[in-house]
């Protein structure tokens, strides 16, 4: 891991289930941070800790070196940074932790070069468990100058790699999220053929881990799923959002992905009814399509 040469001076844009305890790690560190929230109660959480609080997004980003957006969607990255552009810092450094498509990275990169800012997108995988321990995997696409510029900082949150250029964070983030989307969606089918099947689906689970089955989705959602404990960490609307992005990606590079159209719908389907419930709630989606089979007898904890 990265040692920090000197402290920097963040702008964090936006504080929410990720934000908070990522920005959090970063002022334990030694850094000055600023924060600025849409909901300023969300950022004033900080305050005790010694961030600044503003409602502002201009004086958020005027003396930073290093500014750090974690937002829901493109989007909005797009109208944060257009708030910010003209009060950014000459040489400054914008990190976007969001998960956005790789189209809109690159043009936040061609927008803040022509302007003299460097630009990294750098979204993440693990949870808030992840943002709290520090731990995130975290992807990083932009040019070899930035990323060192980057990493001392990024080391703080979790374990960097720089995958490519700019964009390519993103695409990291859409193959992590196939991966997270189709597991959790087969431990699901799992445990529901093993309720089916008359077996105790926590025995069929505590059996086959330690074999090839065994994951840290298996491990943690899997237990998510028997507890039907569907209180966030990700989020059912975040992950159908990175699935749909997946299948952008894939379009623009000539790709057919079969079962990333399956995942994609089987979330979509339940958007209406828990959108902001836990990625595990991919049992819900499973259940419906099967009336009369529910895995376990507890009542289910939603948002």
């Amino acid at each position: 891991m990265s040692s920090i040469a000197s402290p920097q001076k963040i702008a964090f844009l936006g504080i929410g289930l990720m934000g908070k305890p990522m920005a959090m790690r970063l002022l334990n560190a030694g850094h000055a941070l600023t924060a600025w929230n849409r909901t300023r109660a969300k950022a004033e959480a900080l305050a005790v800790s010694g961030a600044l609080v503003t409602d502002d997004i201009a004086t958020a980003v005027r003396e930073a070196d290093l500014v750090i957006t974690m937002l829901e969607a493109g989007p909005i990255v797009r109208d944060v940074l257009e708030q910010a552009y003209d009060s950014l810092k000459p040489g400054a450094l914008v990190i976007d932790m969001s998960s956005t498509r790789q189209s809109e990275a690159q043009e936040f990169h061609q927008q803040l070069s022509g302007r003299g800012i460097g630009f990294i997108d750098a979204p993440v995988s693990g949870g808030v468990l992840g943002a709290e321990a520090g731990t995130l995997a975290i992807m990083a696409g932009g040019s070899e100058e930035h990323y060192l510029r980057a990493e001392p900082v990024l080391s703080i949150l979790g374990r960097p790699t720089r995958v490519g250029p700019a964009g390519c964070g993103q695409i990291a983030k859409l193959c992590n999220q196939l991966i997270v989307g189709g597991t959790l969606c087969i431990v699901a089918e799992a445990l529901m053929l093993a309720q089916a099947g008359g077996a105790d689906p926590s025995a069929v689970r505590a059996a086959i881990r330690g074999g090839f089955a065994e994951s840290r989705i298996l491990d943690v959602h899997g237990q998510r799923m028997l507890e039907r404990n569907f209180m966030p960490g990700g989020q059912v609307k975040s992950q159908a959002k990175d699935l749909e992005n997946a299948l952008v990606a894939a379009a623009a590079g000539g790709l057919s992905l079969p079962v990333t159209q399956l995942l994609t719908d089987l979330y979509r389907s339940i958007l209406d009814l828990a959108p902001n419930a836990d990625q595990a709630a991919a049992l819900l989606a499973i259940e419906r399509l099967n009336p009369g089979i529910r895995v376990g007898q507890a009542p289910d904890q939603l948002p």
